[in-house]
């Protein structure tokens, strides 16, 4: 995978104006969904396995119960790159 250049927090505050959903902290977008099961929450996190697996860059995943929540990270990178901005909307497109 080639080297990303991080991103300037006037891109990232540009990109979450898109992300509704999401939050920064720090080096770090999250994103917590409620499913309306615990299977509907696993199946989520299988589809995101997914798109995550085919563009080889893979989110943090903590499920409680229901709720799902996403961290995205470029940790190769130190920070926030597009990759991040990319995954959060498949995150998005698939809840």
């Amino acid at each position: 995978m080639a080297q990303q250049t991080l991103l300037s927090d006037t891109e990232i505050a540009e990109a979450l104006t898109e992300l509704p959903e999401w939050s920064r902290s720090g080096d770090t977008l999250i994103r917590t969904v409620e499913a309306a099961t615990f299977p509907a929450g696993i199946e989520l996190v299988r589809r995101v396995a997914e798109v995550a697996e085919e563009a080889n860059h893979h989110p943090d995943i903590d499920i409680r119960w229901r709720k799902v929540t996403f961290s995205l990270s470029t940790h190769s990178a130190g920070g926030l790159t597009a990759l991040d901005v990319a995954l959060a909307h498949e995150i998005d497109r698939l809840c």
